[in-house]
C-alpha cells in the first residue's frame, strides 16, 4: 500500500484497535492507559504500513508544533552579517533534532512592530529561544508572565529567565587587560551594538573595570557605539582615529572586519600603529591580515544548550539548572603585536572558572 494511500484507519484495522488508541500511540499522548502490548501492536502496524502522522493530524492531537523559534533581536541585515550565526544554529538545530524539534529562525529587529509574541499566539511555535535580549522588551517580559517557555542567549539583570551565555562583563575585562598589559594606555572601544542590548552594555562595563582597576582614566571620548555590522564599524573608527588610541577594543569580529577595512584604507598599520583585539572568535578571524586577537566564545555550545533547556521546559522536564555560563578564552594573534600562541589561558586570579548559577 503506496504510503500517500495509509491512513490510520488502516493501522487501526490491522492492529484491531480504535483509531483514537493509533492517534494517541503515535503521538505519544501522556495520560492514557494503553497497554505495552497494545502500543507495540500499533508501532508494529504503522511500520508494516510505512504509516507516520501527518504534521497538522499531531498538532490537533497533541497541541504541539514539535517547532521551536529562534528570534535574534536584529533586523534581517544584521543577522544575516553575523559570521558567528551559523555556528550557534548548528548548535541549536542539532540539539533540538535530538529532541525531535525543529528550529525556526527569525531576526526580528526592535523596529519590527509585528513583533515575536504571534509565533506563540498563532501556535507556530512551542517555545522561543531569545538572542541578544533588550532592556526595552515588554513584549518578552509579557511572554514570560504568561508562562510561554522562554530561553534567552544573554541575559536581562533583575529577572529571572532561563538563560545560556558567557559572562560578557568579564571577557571584556580580559580582552581590555590584555592591551593593557601590552603597555597600551591609550585604549578605544567600539561596542557591538546600542547599549539597550544587555550584552553590548556588559562588554562596555568590562572595557571600563579593566581601565579602572589598571588606574587609567575613563573616557567617554574613546568609545564609539557600532550595529553589528562592518560598516559600523567603519564609521566608527573613522570618527574614532581623531582621539589618537594606539589600541582599540572591538566588541565584535564582525565590527571588526570593518575597523580592519578602514584603517587599512587609510594606511594605518596594525598593530604598528592601532592593535586591535576583537570578541567572538569568528572563523574568519584567523584568516584576515593581520590575523585578529579575539575572545574566544562556544558558539556551537550556545547554540546546544539553549536547545537543551527549551525542550525540556515544553516538555515539562524539571531542571535545575536553568542559568548557565559557558567559559570564554583569550586568543592572541597578530593583530594585538602580542607574542602568538594562539591561545591565552589567563590566571586564576584574571579569570574565574565560568559557573553554572
Amino acid at each position: 500500500m503506496a504510503n500517500s494511500r495509509v491512513t490510520a484507519r488502516n493501522v487501526a484495522e490491522r492492529a484491531g484497535v480504535s483509531v483514537t488508541t493509533v492517534s494517541f500511540v503515535l503521538n505519544n499522548v501522556e495520560g492514557m492507559r494503553i497497554s505495552e502490548e497494545t502500543r507495540q501492536r500499533v508501532l508494529e502496524a504503522a511500520r508494516g504500513l510505512d504509516y507516520y502522522p501527518d504534521s497538522l493530524a499531531r498538532r490537533m492531537v497533541t497541541g504541539r508544533t514539535q517547532n521551536i523559534a529562534y528570534i535574534i533581536r536584529q533586523s534581517p541585515d544584521q543577522a544575516f552579517a553575523d559570521a558567528f550565526m551559523p555556528e550557534v544554529l548548528n548548535g541549536l538545530a542539532r540539539g533540538a533534532a535530538a529532541q525531535d524539534f525543529h528550529v525556526l529562525f527569525k531576526p526580528i529587529g526592535p523596529e519590527d512592530s509585528r513583533g515575536f509574541a504571534w509565533l506563540i499566539r498563532e501556535r507556530h511555535v512551542d517555545g522561543l529561544v531569545i538572542a541578544g535580549p533588550r532592556t526595552d522588551d515588554p513584549e518578552l517580559l509579557n511572554l514570560v508572565d504568561r508562562g510561554v517557555p522562554v530561553v534567552l542567549q544573554g541575559q536581562l539583570s533583575g529577572v529571572q529567565i532561563p538563560f545560556v551565555d558567557v559572562d560578557n562583563q568579564h571577557g571584556a575585562r580580559i580582552a581590555s587587560q590584555h592591551l593593557i598589559k601590552l603597555g597600551h594606555t591609550r585604549i578605544g572601544m567600539i561596542t557591538n551594538g546600542d547599549l539597550n542590548y544587555t550584552a553590548a552594555a556588559a562588554r562596555l562595563a568590562g572595557y571600563r573595570e579593566a581601565l579602572t582597576l589598571a588606574g587609567l582614566p575613563v573616557e567617554e571620548k574613546l568609545v564609539r557605539y557600532g550595529s553589528f555590522t562592518p560598516q559600523s564599524g567603519e564609521a566608527a573608527i573613522a570618527d574614532l582615529l581623531g582621539e589618537k588610541p594606539t589600541a582599540v577594543f572591538v566588541a565584535s569580529d564582525v565590527v571588526a572586519l570593518g575597523v580592519m577595512k578602514r584603517l587599512q584604507t587609510l594606511g594605518v598599520h596594525i598593530p604598528n600603529d592601532v592593535a586591535l583585539v576583537g570578541f567572538d572568535d569568528i572563523p574568519l578571524a584567523r584568516y584576515l591580515d593581520p590575523p585578529l586577537t579575539t575572545m574566544r566564545l562556544p558558539a556551537f555550545g550556545l547554540g546546544w544548550g539553549a536547545a537543551q533547556l527549551i525542550t525540556r521546559f515544553i516538555n515539562r522536564v524539571p531542571v535545575e539548572n536553568q542559568q548557565v555560563l559557558l567559559e570564554t578564552k583569550l586568543i592572541v594573534r597578530a593583530s594585538c603585536g602580542g607574542q602568538p600562541p594562539e591561545e591565552i589561558n589567563p590566571s586564576p586570579e584574571d579569570h574565574a572558572p565560568a559557573t553554572n548559577q
